[in-house]
């Protein structure tokens, strides 16, 4: 059997589509950094040269010298940090790829984060670390925080396959419904059940009606941190890898994740009825495929996998949650979508689109750090690299434009000169011979 060429494979030209995307994004936030300091007299030519070399190789900038130049190396800081942070990238990326392969589009994993976060914090931090072991406290906070994930991704699930209702209409309908209802149970537990929880008793007391930091006096009102009930996720040795860096072994868990999930969706017969029931839901009941279900599984498994970011990332020990000030829809559930799409929806990419943009958050805290930029310049290259991404279509067929232009002249020199049946019996003849 004859193997296509390499380059006219469909999954090179994925790949060559998704790094020409982030190439020209880079490129196109390098001519804006380049203008907006050639414009702007704070920054001038030197900064604007120096926020261009940020925004390439701003992962490895570790600080300025006695001259005021750049410094570069290896930043095990900035690199533990970036792993830290791809961490819930990884998994919510992951929720949206899964989906897109059963043919849905999953934009509710923010809402799926949110009740991630709620389930898990409110387990971790209502079973007392003196009764129970803090490892097991950690895993069933996990899991609580996937089941509840699960339980609201299958909501949208279920609209579509009973109903037939446009899951991004249910889903958009079941974030907002989310991050109310999260407010909601916060304010009620936080005059209620924690308020007899371990570290309430030890860390908090209650001043004008609300819970103030005794620990930290700059802040006040319903912080939840899982270390105060002595819950975190283990760093496996990672941190005397990158010293001074907020990485643990929770990007271990979100790149098996992603391995298995690969397994599931490329090697098993649950993989090939989700993807059947994706490329033809119609055709695939005909097959005996049950479509219905696979669409609540589909949606459930990502709701699972978006509440298994937040879960890693407040597990972590590191990390705090204000209901006050997050009652909004998180921002890591919205980007999951770019990291799906960059990974061309391939579970195994996602690991490496979800590191990339945890990197672009890095280089923005860098620029900050570094230069008179504004952080939130990264967010204009991440729009970028989105929109092309979305156009990779376009981008495939530019790149295998040329072979078809080749096969198309190929096929018009044999129509002007046709083979004779002479002269196929001699060829025939030759090649014998």
């Amino acid at each position: 059997m004859n193997k296509s060429p390499l380059l006219q494979r469909a999954g090179t030209q994925k790949l060559i589509a998704s790094v020409l995307s982030i190439v020209i994004g880079l490129f196109f936030g390098s001519i804006l950094v380049l203008i907006v300091g050639l414009a702007t007299s704070d920054i001038g030519a030197k900064g604007a040269w120096d926020g261009i070399r940020l925004i390439f190789i701003g992962l490895f900038s570790k600080s300025r010298d006695a001259s005021g130049n750049l410094v570069f190396g290896m930043n095990t800081t900035n690199v533990g940090n970036m792993l830290f942070r791809a961490t819930p990238l990884i998994m919510t990326g992951l929720s949206v790829a899964i989906s897109q392969k059963t043919g849905l589009f999953n934009i509710g994993a923010p809402g799926q984060y949110l009740m991630g976060t709620m389930a898990t914090l409110m387990i971790a931090l209502s079973i007392p670390s003196t009764s129970v072991p803090p490892f097991l406290i950690w895993i069933l906070a996990f899991l609580g925080g996937c089941i509840a994930g699960a339980l609201w991704g299958a909501i949208p699930g279920m609209l579509k396959a009973f109903l037939n209702i446009n899951e991004v209409i249910a889903c958009i309908m079941t974030n907002w419904i989310a991050a109310n209802l999260v407010t909601w149970l916060f304010d009620i537990a936080s005059f209620s059940t924690i308020k007899g929880s371990f570290y309430c008793q030890t860390k908090w007391k209650i001043a004008d009606g609300t819970f103030k930091n005794l620990i930290e006096n700059t802040k006040s009102g319903y912080v939840y941190k899982t270390t105060w009930n002595n819950v975190a996720t283990p760093k496996l040795g990672l941190d005397k890898v990158f010293p001074g860096s907020q990485v643990n072994a929770g990007i271990l868990i979100a790149i098996l994740i992603a391995i298995v999930v690969f397994i599931i969706i490329n090697k098993t017969t649950f993989g090939f009825q989700l993807k059947a029931c994706g490329s033809n839901r119609h055709a695939a009941r005909y097959a005996g495929i049950k479509d219905r279900a696979n669409i609540i599984y589909s949606m459930a498994i990502a709701g699972a996998l978006a509440a298994a970011g937040a879960a890693l990332y407040y597990l972590s020990g590191n990390t705090e949650f204000n209901w006050h000030t997050d009652q909004t829809l998180p921002a890591i559930g919205f980007n999951g979508i770019p990291v799906a799409l960059l990974a061309v929806n391939n579970p195994v990419g996602v690991i490496f689109s979800g590191t990339f943009m945890a990197m672009l958050n890095i280089i923005g805290t860098q620029l900050t750090k570094f230069t008179a930029y504004n952080e939130y310049i990264t967010d204009v290259i991440i729009a970028a690299i989105v929109y092309l991404s979305a156009f990779s279509l376009v981008i495939r067929s530019l790149i295998s434009g040329r072979k078809k232009k080749v096969a198309v002249v190929n096929d018009a020199n044999a129509e002007k000169n046709p083979v004779t049946p002479t002269e196929a019996k001699t060829e025939k003849g030759g090649a014998q011979a």
